[in-house]
């Protein structure tokens, strides 16, 4: 009789995971889709950083408005500094949204080359990949965070006091020479400590809040009518409730360091973020943290929509795969 062979023990073997989008082409898809959103919010961007930098006193976001379109008319005022508002796209939400989505991709090959679920991924590591990619994207981007508070609340200071920035180059040219390359820099801090809190709950709450509607099939299965676009306004809307909240104070002390003006001895009004924090709050009250809030969440929330699933959509039209 043929000598019977003996079999191996089953080993585990890894599987080939699909290639990753690179990072560059990620970080064009941000940007695109973060001038698209920019197009329709920025509006809303210059009433929430007037509300937030004193001076003028508005009743609320509808005051605010109406105001400032008396005062400057629509391009010099509710769209004042619009052309900073598309630079940051490229230097922070670019950043933001296309690091955030290649880190998740890396986790989820990860995940396929050692045979898991490819969407097995710890809410926390989620939170901490939105708080790596925020934090990343606002320091590059403080410049064009600064130029933007700058010409969007230019309008707002007397005749005397105003900058009269041309555009964004401008801006940013003329804060060099008059203030010192570093001063591009001011209010980095806030920045970067909103802004990573901003991508943590922004981001990784929306892949969180997407995976569980996607897994309990509330939506129906991925290609039916209702997967993409109404679950993707779900998950963003939700986590910018959430993002707005924890970003919102170190909002308000961002605006008022980038906003303020310096004497003519070179004396500022506040001369650190915690000296800013003791003199807001001393003056105006614990709320007035949360200044803006209304305007802020009112234009962060369809931002977050637009730009997210803009970015979703254009990653998978191009690449066939998802961004968030």
């Amino acid at each position: 009789m043929p000598e019977s062979k003996q079999l191996s023990p089953l080993v585990p073997t890894s599987i080939q995971a699909p290639a990753s989008v690179p990072l560059a082409q990620r970080l064009v898809f941000g940007a695109l889709a973060g001038m698209g959103a920019a197009t329709f919010c920025h509006p809303l961007d210059v009433i929430r950083v007037q509300m937030q930098t004193g001076g003028i006193h508005y009743k609320n976001t509808v005051d605010a408005a109406t105001k400032i379109y008396a005062r400057a008319g629509l391009v010099e005022g509710l769209y004042a500094g619009v052309s900073a508002a598309y630079l940051r796209q490229w230097m922070y939400g670019s950043f933001r949204i296309g690091i955030y989505a290649y880190l998740l991709e890396q986790t989820q090959n990860d995940n396929i080359s050692k045979g898991k679920d490819k969407n097995d991924i710890a809410f926390s590591r989620k939170l901490m990949m939105g708080f790596t990619s925020g934090g990343i994207g606002s320091f590059i981007g403080t410049p064009s965070e600064l130029a933007l508070v700058r010409m969007s609340a230019d309008s707002k200071l007397p005749l005397a006091e105003r900058r009269n920035y041309s555009n964004v180059i401008d801006c940013i040219v003329r804060i060099s020479k008059e203030e010192g390359i570093t001063k591009l820099w001011r209010g980095a801090t806030p920045t970067v400590l909103r802004a990573t809190l901003l991508g943590s709950a922004q981001l990784g709450v929306t892949s969180e809040i997407k995976d569980k509607l996607s897994r309990s099939g509330v939506f129906g299965p991925n290609g039916s009518n209702f997967y993409g676009l109404p679950m993707m306004f779900c998950s963003t809307l939700c986590s910018s409730f959430v993002a707005n909240v924890l970003a919102n104070p170190f909002d308000v002390m961002k605006s008022r360091l980038q906003s303020m003006t310096v004497d003519a001895n070179g004396k500022a009004m506040y001369s650190s973020l915690t000296d800013c924090f003791v003199k807001s709050v001393k003056s105006e009250g614990l709320m007035v943290l949360w200044s803006g809030f209304t305007p802020a969440f009112v234009k962060l929330a369809p931002y977050s929509i637009i730009s997210l699933t803009l970015a979703d959509k254009l990653t998978r039209m191009f690449t066939g795969k998802d961004a968030l």
